[in-house]
């Protein structure tokens, strides 16, 4: 059991591509299902304390059971395969105790009782099921249009932007009543009625639009703000310290930069009193550009890239080469950039390398964490 558990340890703590034909791609799918798997099920007998309130009352309970018993079924599966072909049964062995445990929590048919509301939560929920979804959607359309094709799925320090993405998700509540309070305490004397009714009874379309475009030129100058701000830089800088774009790459964020960009973006967004409809596929929009514009593809849309953030575009912003630094802030309308004078101007489709420039930010979670307040020379 010691040889399989320091095997674990020695994946969780490796980088490069799985070997094909070893059972290793089939194996880490398996554990990493029958994970989610476990947290699910734990998710379902505490309700009140891992899931979050906001997110619960958009899906089916009987959805997530559905996809909860065809994901554990798919997990065994995939172990069982590599057990019969002995392939990786170490892999398959870690995964077969998660489901064993799984099963033994009640599995799928966990009941879900009457909960108290307003208990403090993590938001477990939330990690599972945007972890899932986004290596399903970005994992594929990074292998089917892969800009640097020998970077691996594991590719280096991908532990730390997966630590940052679990602890972001993990505090999705404590952000929201931060975000929220902020937002209400500073903004909430410019909230005037007449102007709320107005916004709320634009054309869906043309509110969708005017709330990108407002969010957008907040968050532009916001940005703008880190990088020319030396004391907003060193929260910034860990967000710029990494050094392979991908999916998981927009995770790495400071816990302060997160709270004070979002309170900055949804300033506007409460003041003029959007309605929750635009806001929700406000939601939708910006959470898939912040993942794909990070993303390793190589997509630049023609003549639309001068209008519309790619990524492209948005890695020229993590650029370590020289054209790039300190340009390209927009997150959604790149001609916000090319309208300030800020836009890149380049000789070549795509930088060369990523990163701070100097490379001085540590690499680890608890580390990035510290880094704004550690001060040297």
């Amino acid at each position: 059991m010691k040889q399989h558990i320091d095997k674990l340890n020695r994946l969780s703590e490796s980088h490069g591509a799985l070997q094909p034909g070893k059972g290793m791609v089939s194996g880490v799918i398996a554990l990493m299902l029958a994970a989610l798997c476990f947290l699910g099920v734990l998710a379902f007998h505490f309700p009140e304390y891992l899931t979050t309130p906001q997110l619960r009352k958009s899906y089916s309970v009987d959805f997530m059971r559905l996809l909860l018993f065809w994901s554990l079924v798919l997990s065994g599966a995939l172990a069982l395969f590599n057990v019969i072909r002995s392939r990786a049964r170490w892999l398959a062995l870690a995964a077969f105790v998660l489901i064993g445990l799984s099963l033994a929590l009640g599995g799928h048919k966990v009941p879900v009782n009457d909960f108290a509301d307003n208990t403090p939560y993590i938001g477990l929920d939330w990690f599972i099921l945007d972890l899932l979804g986004s290596t399903l959607i970005f994992v594929f359309i990074e292998k089917a249009f892969a800009l640097r094709k020998d970077q691996p799925v594991f590719r280096p320090e991908w532990q730390t932007d997966f630590h940052h993405f679990l602890v972001n998700h993990m505090i999705v509540g404590f952000v929201l009543l931060a975000t929220n309070l902020l937002v209400h305490k500073l903004f909430g004397w410019a909230a005037k009625d007449g102007i709320r009714a107005w916004v709320e009874d634009l054309p869906f379309f043309v509110a969708l639009f005017l709330i990108v475009l407002v969010a957008d030129l907040v968050q532009y100058w916001t940005h703008r703000a880190y990088h020319e701000v030396p004391v907003l830089w060193r929260l910034h800088a860990v967000h710029h310290s990494v050094k392979s774009m991908d999916w998981l790459a927009g995770s790495r964020q400071h816990i302060l930069e997160l709270i004070i960009t979002r309170t900055l973006v949804l300033a506007p967004i409460f003041v003029l009193g959007f309605s929750k409809e635009v806001i929700d596929a406000y939601i939708v929009i910006v959470g898939f550009q912040a993942v794909f514009n990070h993303a390793n593809v190589s997509v630049r849309l023609g003549p639309l890239r001068y209008v519309i953030v790619t990524p492209n575009f948005h890695h020229w912003h993590h650029s370590a080469d020289t054209e790039g630094i300190d340009r390209n802030y927009a997150a959604h309308f790149a001609f916000l950039d090319y309208a300030f004078g800020t836009a890149h101007k380049a000789d070549r489709d795509w930088p060369n390398g990523y990163g701070v420039v100097g490379d001085y930010v540590p690499n680890g979670f608890f580390k990035q964490l510290a880094f704004p307040f550690v001060w040297k020379g």
